[in-house]
């Protein structure tokens, strides 16, 4: 019995053979369909990745402080609520918040503060420009920020301000490609640190996050917070003189300001710190401890809304929920693409049985039974969907490689992916090829072998 339905299988190849072309043509849209359905999929697939690594670069449970900076015209504002904020003071995010936090707030797990300064770093003739960040030593856990060699900064180090850095990895290339960096010292500004320690390199693309908290890891220079306040800029000691004397001081000459005149950055910028990150114990805690944390640095601020309070993850998984969307959307449309693929098989088999009438004929007048002819038809559909599965997959592969190399996307194909498009391709084959192979079978012999 067995040897009946290989004999049909076998009629069913050499009628493929037989018109290569006509087989490919009806291929092609579950050639495409296929193909499309992985490399949407692999486009999906690496955009979730880059979402996760995104989400372990913001840091876990993260919440970030942001300071909102003074209007020009803020003191000249009409009404009411000019008026009463004119009246009142707010020394701005500073050092003493961190601590309030720290003690207050029993769900921190991690805080660290973070000044920055843009300006270049030189050593031994090379020059390059890159940003210096005070930060505490929990920065790096906050953010998941491995060492490559060397170590973080010692308590000492931290609060006596010591002029100790730890570099990303692209400065390590950049000044120590044949030289061990621990030890060395790199100038920033006017100041000369000794390198404590190098970060491993991050590949992660953050784009579009930076205010969120998220920085370009591998061109930084890290310091303890306290070296910043003491060798470059202090901006708390601004406001500290605008306090004692009540007038609006500039506060030139104080300090080193880089990335900006010293009357730009005191008339707009009289925050001490740049921003405050704070870590949660458990996710569920983020809502609570945000709306603790607002309603404490408020009554610190003395009610003055110069802050702003985000949670990048929040931020970075709402993203992701819409690439998801958009994600199911592409694969429903590369979807579309296989039943087409599958409607056009369809189509050229009942094209199919109307041609080899006589053939049909010929075979159940010989002895054929009606089982035959379906698994003769059915072969056929099988077979050219099949085979257009196989070609898809490979077309698919490719196709994902020239994403990544020409787009610069990053595109993950998964096996899943990969069994999915072609078992959907076979399945195609068998339901759309089902109806055709019936019709044949029903076919007459006597009026078969009449037909013209």
């Amino acid at each position: 019995m067995y040897k009946r339905y290989i004999h049909d299988v076998n009629i069913a190849i050499e009628s493929i053979m037989a018109n290569k072309l006509k087989s490919m043509l009806t291929a092609l849209g579950i050639i495409f369909g296929v193909a499309a359905v992985i490399s949407m999929l692999a486009i999906g697939n690496g955009a979730q990745k880059e979402i996760i690594d995104q989400i372990k670069m913001v840091g876990v449970n993260n919440i970030v402080v942001n300071p909102i900076f003074e209007e020009k015209d803020a003191e000249n504002s009409e009404g009411e609520n000019g008026d009463r904020q004119k009246r009142k003071f707010s020394p701005g995010l500073t050092l003493a918040d961190v601590e309030a936090i720290t003690q207050i707030i029993p769900s921190v797990q991690r805080i660290s503060p973070e000044v920055s300064l843009n300006s270049f770093v030189q050593f031994q003739g090379l020059r390059m420009p890159a940003k210096i960040l005070g930060v505490s030593t929990d920065y790096f856990n906050l953010f998941n920020l491995p060492l490559e060699e060397g170590g973080f900064f010692s308590p000492y180090q931290s609060e006596h301000g010591i002029p100790v850095c730890i570099i990303g990895a692209n400065i390590k290339n950049k000044f120590f490609s044949t030289v061990n960096p621990i030890g060395q010292y790199l100038k920033f500004g006017s100041v000369w640190l000794q390198v404590i320690g190098v970060l491993e390199k991050t590949n992660v693309s953050i784009t579009g996050f930076e205010s969120a908290g998220v920085n370009v890891y591998n061109d930084n220079v890290y310091v303890p917070i306290k070296t910043v306040l003491m060798r470059y800029q202090n901006r708390g000691l601004i406001n500290a003189k605008k306090l004692e004397s009540g007038s609006s001081f500039s506060g030139r000459g104080m300090f080193v300001v880089f990335g900006g005149s010293a009357k730009t950055q005191s008339s707009q910028n009289y925050h001490q710190l740049d921003r405050i990150i704070v870590q949660v114990k458990e996710t569920e805690d983020i809502p609570s401890t945000t709306e603790v944390l607002s309603r404490l640095m408020l009554r610190r601020h003395a009610d003055v809304k110069d802050f702003e309070i985000t949670v990048p993850e929040l931020l970075l998984k709402q993203q992701q929920r819409t690439k998801d969307i958009f994600n199911i959307v592409l694969g429903a449309i590369a979807s579309i693409s296989l039943i087409v693929g599958g409607i056009g098989i369809m189509n050229i088999m009942f094209a199919s049985v109307m041609e080899r009438i006589k053939e049909i004929g010929t075979r159940m007048a010989i002895g054929a039974k009606k089982a035959d002819i379906v698994a003769q038809f059915l072969s056929e559909a099988v077979l050219i969907s099949v085979s257009g599965g196989i070609i898809g997959v490979i077309l698919g592969i490719v196709l994902t490689k020239l994403i990544t190399h020409f787009a610069g996307i990053l595109t993950i194909i998964s096996p899943m992916s990969v069994l999915v498009a072609f078992g959907v391709s076979a399945a195609v084959g068998v339901i759309f090829g089902l109806s055709p192979a019936k019709r044949a079978a029903e076919k007459d012999p006597i009026e078969s072998l009449r037909y013209e």
